[in-house]
């Protein structure tokens, strides 16, 4: 006989209510004097991840920040496989649970101040590194975003201007 499909009986995800527009992005770590690790994680078929490590490096060096450490995560050089190469090994930390811990490490060892990955990183991968590593976690983009474009984006609106035919009084 044919048995009737019974409902799935597991509990609901949990989800975080939506916010009316897009998250505000955080201001970037101030870099000026700042130790930092840089991370990239790339598809074997990236053959220039060096030449990006070491532009991101220049690029971090000259906003005054000094390079301590690096690590590269490679997707699909052993086993991989190439359906999976352009995804990340975790919707979480973007990084297989054995690079982020010699991450988090590098970054104890070496004292940094900020982890910056040369990929963008989602709100929440930002929120698990910062956590996971103890120090600001943030991609590239908004590490070398113009000091006045981060100060913006965390200043309040200013009042709009009076009409022309308002009086102060």
């Amino acid at each position: 006989m044919h048995q009737h499909r019974r409902r799935d009986r597991r509990p609901s995800a949990r989800r975080e209510p939506r916010s009316a527009g897009p998250p505000a992005s955080p201001p970037g770590p101030d870099l000026a004097g700042a130790d930092v690790v840089i991370v990239g994680y790339f598809s074997a078929k990236q053959k220039d991840f060096a030449v990006r490590m070491d532009a991101a490096a220049v690029g971090l060096t000259a906003r005054g920040a000094r390079v301590v450490g690096r690590a590269v995560q490679r997707r699909g050089v052993s086993d991989g496989g190439a359906r999976k190469m352009t995804l990340p090994y975790s919707s979480r930390t973007l990084l297989s649970s054995g690079k982020a811990r010699e991450v988090a490490a590098l970054r104890e060892k070496s004292g940094a101040d900020a982890v910056i990955f040369l990929n963008t990183l989602t709100e929440h991968q930002r929120r698990v590194l910062t956590e996971a590593f103890g120090c600001p976690a943030v991609s590239l983009a908004e590490a070398l975003a113009p000091a006045t474009a981060r100060a913006r984006s965390s200043a309040p609106a200013p009042a709009p201007a009076p009409a022309p035919g308002d009086r102060a009084g």
